[in-house]
């Protein structure tokens, strides 16, 4: 069957892990939700295309990366499987070896057969398919295990006595069972990430594994074979050059180091707390990390010395060092470019290209800025606002249509008319003042200006003169008022008011019938 299409983000990740990480192809597989096959599909188009190193080339943008892996074939090759059963049966022998079996088979089928690498890892992975229960051995600096206990710690608000429950995360070290653990006010993305970021200074290095739990925060699809990583755990993983690879959902030996590391958290650190007020969670955290280096220096009952002793021995010298660059907490979130060329980013709205309408986009939001990137490469970059329904927008990213009408303001209508003339410059001034905003007022005024082109400025102050004399503003009328040549008519002389002396309720004036 063919293999189903991945994301350019899931391709770069495999070439990242492959070539970067240099992890397995199973490796790679549990990380990033994809089958085995699927990895070793894309490293085959890899080889054919000449990618064996990481970073990669300039030439190889998202475009250039989608064309060359869909349009090129996967060469294979048929080879002889063994039959792994008899493998077992001979080596229940002292004497025989797994290499020894290899050569065997290499020489049974000279046509074509399995690398003696390929052939340890198919037996093995036969072998697990036979077993109930494996016992898990982990190498120094290979696996962190990560997750939450379940009974939570509560912190008293000192001004009003209010009670809010803190909820504890732990980290243990696969081979010399270190532990971290610390509170925070939840199990949302950002406490969960910043948890991660702390223990790894914590530990002052970075293992080459993260198994969480799939838990919501890090885990956006849980499934036994294919859970789905949530694209801002990814980037910190990527941040750290390290892989996250989740328990699969109720397989707790999976995950059984995290499973006694809660535990023994909860028994040697939130138990002795138990009786405790604290009204912080800073304050919650300094005795937390007190019992935690008792914790960590206590004589352990299976193995000689202590946590601390064995990581500093064990672990610590495998670890990788930590990224020099300070990691920002970065918010990763697929967004809609809507038809007003906005995408919306915690119901703030932040302008775009309007090439881009429909477009579906990826947000890194930051504590200060929205960064907005298409096919890989940025498109947008705005300060962050915190406020609510309102838009900021770059006029570049504006059609020229738009730009123009974004120009428009009532200081630019008043210097483009006093540049026609001060009666035109007059009546554009009461049309701004007649609407309830000024923006009501920019057609009347754009089509008034207008005029001084199809006439000329001279004729146009002419009958903004009459219209403002005779009080008949309307542009319909100044219009047709030009259009017949009416402008150049003399004024009507003003009739002098003989009852303006006079004062009397029936008596209205000329001016009311105006």
């Amino acid at each position: 069957m063919p293999t189903a299409p991945i994301s350019m983000r899931k391709l770069k990740e495999i070439l990242r892990l492959k070539y970067g990480a240099k992890l397995t192809h199973r490796q790679i597989a549990a990380s990033l939700s994809i089958s085995p096959s699927s990895v070793s599909t894309y490293a085959n188009r890899a080889a054919q295309l000449g990618i064996r190193d990481w970073p990669l080339a300039a030439q190889w943008n998202d475009v250039a990366l989608k064309q060359a892996f869909f349009n090129t074939q996967v060469k294979t090759k048929d080879y002889a499987l063994p039959i792994w059963l008899d493998m077992k049966q001979e080596l229940t022998s002292k004497t025989m070896t797994l290499q020894l079996l290899w050569q065997e088979y290499a020489e049974r089928h000279p046509e074509g057969h399995y690398s003696y690498n390929h052939f340890c890892r198919q037996y093995r992975a036969w072998l697990k398919t036979q077993r109930l229960s494996m016992r898990q051995h982990h190498k120094a600096g290979e696996k962190l295990f990560v997750d939450y206990c379940g009974p939570t710690m509560d912190i008293v608000n000192p001004r009003t006595g209010e009670i809010r429950t803190a909820q504890v995360f732990v980290a243990v070290m696969g081979a010399s069972n270190y532990t971290y653990a610390e509170a925070t006010w939840s199990q949302g993305l950002e406490d969960w990430i910043m948890s991660h970021v702390r223990c790894f200074e914590f530990l002052g290095g970075v293992p080459e594994l993260v198994i969480p739990d799939n838990l919501k925060s890090g885990v956006t699809k849980a499934c036994r074979y294919e859970p789905d990583l949530n694209p801002t755990y990814q980037q910190l993983a990527e941040h750290y050059q390290t892989t996250v690879i989740p328990a699969r959902p109720y397989k707790p030996k999976d995950k059984a180091k995290a499973e006694v590391g809660v535990q023994i958290v909860e028994r040697w650190i939130m138990a002795r707390l138990r009786h405790e007020t604290f009204f912080s969670l800073r304050q919650l955290n300094q005795r937390i990390a007190e019992l935690l280096v008792n914790m960590n220096n206590r004589q352990m009952k299976q193995h000689p010395g202590s946590r601390q002793s064995l990581f500093m021995s064990i672990d610590k010298p495998a670890l990788k060092p930590l990224p020099q660059n300070t990691y920002v907490y970065t918010q990763v979130k697929k967004v809609r470019v809507h038809i007003d060329y906005h995408v919306e980013v915690d119901k703030h709205y932040y302008s775009v290209p309007h090439s881009l309408v429909k477009q579906q986009l990826e947000a890194r939001i930051t504590g200060h800025q929205v960064i907005l990137t298409h096919q890989g490469y940025i498109v947008a970059s705005h300060p962050r606002v915190y406020g609510i329904g309102g838009h900021t927008t770059n006029e570049q990213h504006m059609p020229v249509a738009h730009q123009k009408h974004q120009q428009w303001s009532p200081e630019r209508f008043g210097r483009w008319a006093k540049d026609i003339g001060e009666p035109t410059a007059q009546l554009v001034g009461l049309y701004l003042q007649q609407g309830k905003h000024p923006e009501q007022s920019y057609r009347r005024c754009l089509g008034l200006l207008s005029l001084a082109k199809q006439y000329s400025p001279t004729r146009l102050n002419a009958a903004c003169t009459r219209a403002l004399a005779t009080n008949v503003t309307g542009l319909k009328a100044i219009s047709n008022m030009l259009s017949k040549g009416l402008e150049q008519q003399p004024l009507p002389n003003r009739q002098v008011e003989l009852l303006s002396g006079i004062t009397h309720e029936n008596i209205r004036g000329e001016d009311y019938y105006h």
